[in-house]
């Protein structure tokens, strides 16, 4: 590891962590979230990420096939209201590289999701970029462990 940002900054890391629980505690299915998570995961990326997302949609009943399935989400039938949650995740994480999110993902999760819900699951998609990004840069070793908050 490059440098070890959470010991370095605890309080930092406590804000993200305590953003990270609040998105736990809303209001869109924890299945949902861990295939966001993991999807954002698997396209930037992050070993760590990959590692404990992975674990996350286990304990969420995730099932197996759709944890396989995942990178070719596009291509499964067995995806339902996710589809539009992972459009998202795949235009969210790439605003970087100058695009933008479509009128069409933008229609299909206003008719997936209530309002609170899209909330939600626009700070888990932007919440999850943020750990990518920290750890990629870092490189974080796949097998970490992360200093425990309180």
């Amino acid at each position: 590891m490059r440098i070890d940002p959470y010991a370095l900054d605890p309080d930092a890391y406590a804000h993200v962590f305590a953003l990270a629980r609040h998105v736990a505690r809303g209001p869109l299915d924890a299945r949902i979230r861990s295939l966001v998570e993991l999807r954002a995961s698997q396209i930037n990326g992050c070993g760590f990420c990959l590692r404990l997302d992975a674990e996350g949609a286990r304990r969420a009943d995730v099932p197996q096939s759709k944890l396989d399935a995942l990178a070719g989400w596009q291509e499964h039938a067995e995806f339902d209201k996710e589809r539009a949650a992972l459009a998202l995740t795949e235009e969210m994480v790439r605003v970087g590289d100058g695009r933008r999110v479509s009128d069409e993902t933008w229609a299909a999760v206003r008719d997936a999701f209530a309002e609170d819900e899209i909330v939600s699951l626009i700070y888990a998609i932007a919440l999850i970029g943020f750990w990518n990004t920290v750890n990629v840069a870092v490189e974080l070793p796949s097998n970490a462990t992360l200093p425990r908050v309180t």
